[in-house]
């Protein structure tokens, strides 16, 4: 039997979510679904008639009649002669089915699988650059993984979609591909993105994927083993290390130093991956001499280089270095790039540029795991690109990096002069060194009690030192009015943590 409540506890209880993108009623509908499968209203239990509740949400009573009569075609409610509206028999809760014991033969219950021992490739164990569940309500997020709100260009990319949309586009990207792409997209990269990066390439030598980490994942899939010897810079990606360690290769380690990554003393290895624009995570571009160095060894030596062109469009100063696949003359190097990191890292679109041979391989292995990407997403961006839009937005970017860049850079000057950074020449972020005896997990922990978010550096090496006093401080996910701020934040912690191991520090330039 329903429990009544009081005219406050149905407001409270359906108070409609701030979700300003949703009509009122897509809103009450998700307020009622969300109170059925939490448990806050049970199976049989009665609701407000629609005058009712359209009275106490200040709503109009159709508002209300059309998410009842939705939710009742839904299955989530039933309407009963004379009786009124109540939670259908068959919208439980998922959390009371999984809460039941699992019945066999004679009514007795079921022994659970092991889990941890059928599992036999696991990641949970290996760091990775992660972020607190609510790390936005950090004031100040020096962190990767969001869009910038005031710089994506939402008017420009809704334009698109709604293009995409239209009945006429429906064609284009609504039938199934199979292992192909959207023409459109493989057109706008072939001849928009690439040439930029002085790379041409052939449609079928490209292929799409949901990111540059699924590039990472379909490459390790396609040519790594336990035999295989993969070459990774130290420090370098942890994305690329995550995804290549399900195929269990012989890691090598390759330094890098001022100049990106060292040739001279390149060990033996059958692959090589690399980001030579801007050094993940010392942001540091490899020069041309060692470019072509590399090429030459990567012959010598008979290995192939998977270049990641990590960033590379972000460039505030000097001439862009030109791609490895530019110079590659033999076809050794298999280039993954991205072209949504800019806009949003959530968008998830990426590519792979390799030999024909390579690419069709790539296109059964993904077939086999996703299909393909979006094709929605797909046909969408290359309108987006097509009509300039990409272009603008990079350029608004960068600018606004090169500014957060020049504010990080005097901040840490002013109240960090005891630690040493670059200035990079792009992308968004400063890679810093503190003092030898401060531990930047340590110090991360430290900073987020007063609000700030670094990205620890020991995640970015295969081998930590300990203590290990690299950080990378990231600048897409922050505001640049909050940029000296935070960072006279990290100041106070750094002295929190100097007074807890008895050190001391020079006073900062500007006062805290």
């Amino acid at each position: 039997m329903a429990i009544p409540r009081s005219t406050i506890q149905w407001a409270t209880l359906f108070e409609l979510p701030e979700q300003t993108a949703l009509p009122l009623q897509g809103r009450l509908r998700l307020a009622v679904v969300q109170a059925i499968l939490d448990g806050r209203l049970s199976v049989g239990a009665a609701l407000p008639s629609s005058r009712e509740l359209a009275t106490l949400l200040g709503l109009s009573r159709n508002t209300v009649t059309s998410a009842y009569l939705q939710l009742m075609d839904e299955g989530f409610l039933e309407a009963r002669p004379r009786s009124g509206v109540f939670v259908a028999p068959n919208a439980r809760p998922a959390s009371a089915a999984l809460a039941e014991p699992l019945v066999g033969n004679g009514g007795r219950s079921g022994q659970a699988p092991e889990w941890g021992g059928r599992v036999v490739r696991s990641l949970l164990g290996r760091p990775t650059l992660a972020k607190p569940d609510k790390w936005r309500d950090y004031t100040y997020p020096f962190v990767y993984g969001t869009y910038d709100p005031q710089l994506f260009p939402t008017e420009d990319f809704r334009e698109c979609c709604a293009r995409s949309l239209a009945r006429s586009q429906l064609p284009h990207w609504t039938p199934d591909f199979e292992t192909d792409d959207v023409p459109d997209l493989i057109e706008q990269i072939r001849t928009r993105l690439l040439p930029k990066r002085g790379v041409f390439a052939l449609n079928e030598e490209i292929i799409v994927t949901v990111g540059a980490q699924h590039a990472y994942y379909l490459l390790a899939e396609a040519l790594f083993d336990e035999t295989r010897r993969v070459g990774l810079e130290e420090p370098g990606h942890p994305h690329a290390r995550n995804s290549f360690a399900l195929r269990n290769p012989r890691w090598v380690e390759v330094a890098v130093d001022d100049e990106g990554l060292v040739i001279d003393a390149l060990p033996a290895v059958d692959y090589l991956f690399i980001t030579p624009s801007h050094q993940s995570p010392t942001t540091v571009t490899l020069s041309l001499e060692r470019r072509q160095w590399l090429l030459r060894k990567a012959e010598l030596q008979d290995f192939v280089i998977i270049e990641d062109d990590y960033e590379a469009e972000n460039l505030y100063e000097g001439m862009p270095m030109p791609a490895l696949k530019s110079l590659d003359k033999s076809g050794r190097v298999v280039y993954v790039g991205s072209v949504s990191k800019s806009l949003s890292p959530a968008l998830r679109l990426g590519y792979i540029v390799a030999p024909r041979a390579l690419i069709k391989e790539l296109r059964a292995i993904r077939h086999a795991m996703v299909r393909h990407p979006s094709a929605f997403l797909q046909h969408a961006y290359a309108l987006f690109l097509s009509l300039g839009h990409h272009e603008s937005h990079a350029r608004r970017v960068n600018q606004a990096m090169q500014e957060r860049l020049a504010l990080a850079a005097q901040a840490l000057r002013d109240y960090l002069p005891d630690f040493e950074f670059t200035m990079p020449q792009g992308g968004a972020s400063l890679w810093v060194q503190a003092p030898t005896w401060v531990d930047a997990s340590e110090l991360a922990l430290m900073a987020r009690s007063r609000g700030v978010l670094i990205e620890a550096g020991d995640v970015f090496f295969n081998k930590p030192p300990y203590p290990c006093p690299y950080f990378r401080l990231r600048l897409s996910s922050i505001a640049g009015t909050q940029i000296a701020a935070g960072i006279r934040e990290l100041g106070h912690a750094v002295d929190e943590l100097a007074r807890a191991r008895g050190e001391t520090r020079p006073p900062p330039r500007r006062a805290h």
